[in-house]
């Protein structure tokens, strides 16, 4: 079998830069889930731990803030050295690989809405 090319292999570093960064916004969802039903229970706090659960949430909340814009120039770097490549894949004329091109062009998409949305 032959090694990937470097088209799809900055193919799937995208792909899984664009899920990392879903995966995260699901995550920060969640979280704000957990503390709000946290916040709304007012039922007696029979071992002291409501209180302890709350701000281990809110300290995970905020620890997920701080990844998302740490992903932005990351998903950046990683989608121009894709675009550089899916240039040169598509300047070899018969030989280039119309399955990789595609796939790359449907990354560069996926990307083009990440980076938006994380702005």
């Amino acid at each position: 079998m032959a090694p990937p090319s470097p088209l799809s292999i900055a193919t799937s570093s995208v792909q899984r830069l664009v899920k990392e960064e879903a995966s995260y916004h699901r995550e920060l969802q969640q979280q704000e889930q957990r503390i709000q039903r946290l916040e709304a229970e007012t039922g007696p706090d029979e071992d002291g731990n409501r209180q302890y659960a709350l701000n281990q949430e809110r300290r995970a909340m905020e620890e997920t803030k701080a990844v998302l814009p740490t992903l932005k120039p990351k998903i950046s770097a990683a989608l121009q050295k894709l675009e550089a490549l899916l240039v040169e894949e598509g300047q070899k004329g018969d030989q280039s690989n119309v399955e990789q091109i595609n796939a790359a062009k449907d990354a560069v998409a996926q990307a083009k809405i990440a980076v938006r949305e994380v702005s």
